[in-house]
């Protein structure tokens, strides 16, 4: 049986299931193969009622106290590497595992009172967690062993030298008044922050539109249950990505398009402006506090950039680089605009832009996003995602019967080494919107990699959260290409979590350094493109014999590179406006966050809608705050490191290729220096040239 902890889980029959090689497996099996190989498989001890939340918090925090005195106290004869930096991160683990839970109820439970617990308690441990860096005990613990010079060499040297570097950045070398300050100061923030992405996820609005107003928009979509709402009347959810994305890539009234925009860019406003302008406050005064200029100099240092200034010089760089090729795109779309609207003076706004470009794509490539939905069931995309990467990466995926399910139609996988048998953990698929759910795509880390106390090895667990559009009763749920893109690319972040063989949980799969994170899943961005790929799953459903025409994936990247300065400019908008914020924003003008963030937006990319406050949805402003140009950043490397495929003699389903980097990127996680990994699988020094290309930049600026 799997481990549950008593009072916490309702106790379940744990169903079997067939596996791909046709014989029963359940988890119970998956466990008992996992002794065998000294690890551990644990499925997560969800939390059923806001009395266990409660308790959770009481006991969690109550054993971290415990564990951060035995540390503190140990005799300085007597401190080691083991008791002292890898019990820290022992806690730290386990802090982590409730923490990665609650932060998972919040954002999917379909109990309101669970999701407003779990953000409760999600408060509480984040403002004691700040607490353990303020530990005098602990610290001159570490700094006893510490003054030892001991011999420590891989990642237990990193261990030893990031933690140190951590308590430094924390301020424990400041005078203790200062210092006390600081760690109030931070306690504030994480309550702030965290309340500021769960108004992001309970922000929902809902517009009524008449069948004209919504002229373009496909007739599937129209006739989905809940949007037809009315005889002439069809309600939509900015909220939710799906429904934003199919008005504002096809409905041709300029003013629904309008409109739209204009209600997604001020969902959470009244709630989170005011929030942001203390966050971004607080955040500038910790930095200088701690002798950093300004928040993003503090939270680059540890970056692969290094300081904000290389950050916002790599942005601008790609701004300008981007200019020409810009200026051609949006005289092309304004040409669209015109000969739709007959106005010699119309301008493309930001609401027109994926409007104009579909168009541009349907006209000029012969391309229809809408159309080549029929070849992307859902089911059929993800099952052949399965079977590429489980052959790139060696690997076999079944699907069991999760024990506890938050939703119903919640699945659950096992993940084995295909050659030894080895469990390498387990993953679950949350995939379609409802109320009350995270409203984007991402990967929830549940249980961390670790090398346990007891010598066996923590296999990890984590979660794909999505927002697919859900099958209808007359057929499946059809994704759009950029859809799949997405679908491939979270995967790959649940592989970078899944296959760590880290020590340390710090140094476990996806906790790389923020600027290096999205590398690997955005180089899986690229197998989508490749006709040989596409021809493994993406077949009509109506039709399974017909798959997408060679010429269509041709005229598919030729308009997706028509398009990029536009997509592009967009996304550098974001970082250069995240660390514009974190440069230029302090105590004495928080006022102007607003009118400032608009600014850039506007300067950047299309000039923001009129009395509008996209920032306040931004939610990647908290989790990557300082760090949103990190996506363009990784974005250089994906691209390069996608090359050693494209060149490779099976291509993307070259699996010497893939099993160099399961094992030199995913295996290794943050356990060395992240450039000797990413050389190690390139097997040369790195190049930005493809990246450049890929984007239509001729040359570096």
């Amino acid at each position: 049986m799997c481990h549950f902890s008593a009072g916490l889980f309702f106790a379940t029959a744990i169903a079997c299931a067939v596996g791909a090689d046709g014989k029963p497996s359940s988890l119970a099996d998956f466990e008992a193969a996992a002794t065998k190989f000294h690890s551990v498989v644990t499925l997560p001890m969800f939390e059923t009622t806001t009395n266990e939340v409660a308790v959770t918090v009481t006991k969690t925090i109550a054993e971290g106290d415990a564990a951060l005195g035995r540390i503190g106290k140990i005799a300085e004869h007597k401190v080691d590497f083991r008791n002292t930096f890898v019990a820290l991160d022992d806690l730290n683990f386990q802090i982590g595992r409730t923490s990665d839970r609650l932060g998972l109820i919040e954002q999917t439970s379909t109990n309101a009172a669970m999701r407003d617990a779990a953000t409760d308690a999600i408060k509480a441990i984040s403002q004691w967690a700040v607490g353990i860096d303020y530990r005098d005990d602990v610290y001159q613990a570490l700094k006893t062993f510490a003054a030892t010079n001991p011999k420590l060499a891989g990642e237990d040297k990193k261990l030893f030298d990031d933690t140190l570097r951590d308590y430094r950045r924390a301020g424990l070398e400041l005078p203790k008044a200062q210092r006390d300050e600081v760690e109030k100061l931070r306690k504030e923030l994480t309550s702030l922050e965290t309340d500021y992405e769960n108004n992001i996820t309970k922000a929902t609005k809902s517009l009524k539109f008449t069948k004209d107003e919504l002229a373009g928009v496909p007739e599937d979509f129209l006739a989905r249950q809940g949007i037809k709402t009315g005889a002439d009347e069809y309600t939509l959810k900015p909220n939710i990505t799906f429904h934003y994305l199919m008005v504002e890539d096809n409905a041709k009234p300029e003013a629904t398009r309008r409109r739209m925009m204009t209600a997604q860019c001020n969902l959470a406003r009244e709630a989170n402006i005011p929030l942001l302008q203390k966050i971004l406050v607080l955040r500038d005064t910790v930095a200088t506090k701690l002798g950093y200029k300004t928040y993003a100099d503090y939270v680059t240092e540890t970056r692969m950039v290094k300081n904000a200034a290389t950050a916002i010089n790599f942005l601008q760089n790609l701004k300008a680089g981007l200019q020409p090729k810009y200026d051609a795109e949006l005289k092309e779309f304004r040409s669209l605009k015109i000969a739709e609207t007959g106005d010699t003076n119309a301008v493309i706004n930001s609401w027109d832009w994926r409007y104009f470009a579909n168009q541009l794509k349907k006209t000029k490539y012969n391309v229809d996003a809408e159309q080549l939905r029929v070849y992307f069931p859902y089911q059929n995309v993800l099952d052949g995602m399965f079977k590429i990467y489980q052959r790139i990466f060696g690997l076999k995926f079944e699907r069991v019967e999760a024990p506890y399910k938050w939703v119903d139609d919640l699945q659950l996988y096992t993940v084995t080494d295909a050659k030894t048998g080895e469990p390498m953990g387990l993953f679950y698929l949350d995939m379609f919107p409802r109320d009350g759910k995270y409203n984007h795509f991402a990967q929830f880390g549940i249980i961390e990699g670790k090398l346990l106390p007891d010598g066996k090895y923590q296999r990890p667990v984590c979660c794909l959260v999505c927002n697919f559009p859900p099958p209808q009763p007359d057929k499946p749920s059809l994704l759009s290409h950029d859809e799949v893109e997405t679908v491939f690319h979270e995967f790959g972040h649940a592989m970078h979590t899944i296959l760590t063989r880290a020590k340390y949980s710090r140094f476990a799969g996806t906790s790389v350094p923020q600027d290096f994170v999205e590398a690997p899943s955005q180089m899986l961005e690229n197998w989508p493109w490749d006709k040989k790929v596409l021809d493994s799953f993406a077949a009509d459903y109506r039709d399974p014999k017909k798959k997408i025409p060679a010429e269509i994936i041709s005229q598919l990247k030729t308009a997706r590179l028509a398009t990029e300065a536009t997509r592009y400019r967009r996304q550098l908008s974001f970082g250069l406006m995240d660390l514009t914020l974190h440069t230029q924003i302090h105590a004495t003008n928080a006022d102007e966050m607003l009118p400032l963030a608009n600014k850039v937006l506007s300067d950047v990319s299309f000039p923001v809608p009129p009395d509008t406050a996209f920032v306040a949805y931004f939610g990647h402003i908290i989790g990557y705050g300082a760090g949103y140009y990190g996506y363009a950043w990784a974005d250089a490397i994906a691209a390069d490191m996608a090359t050693i495929f494209e060149n490779s003699p099976d291509g993307f389903f070259d699996k010497k290729t893939g099993m160099r980097m399961r094992n030199e990127i995913y295996a290794m996680g943050n356990s060395r220096d992240i450039n000797v990994s990413i050389e190690k699988f390139l097997g040369r020094p790195r190049s930005l040239e493809p990246f450049l290309k890929r984007i239509g930049v001729n040359k570096t600026q």
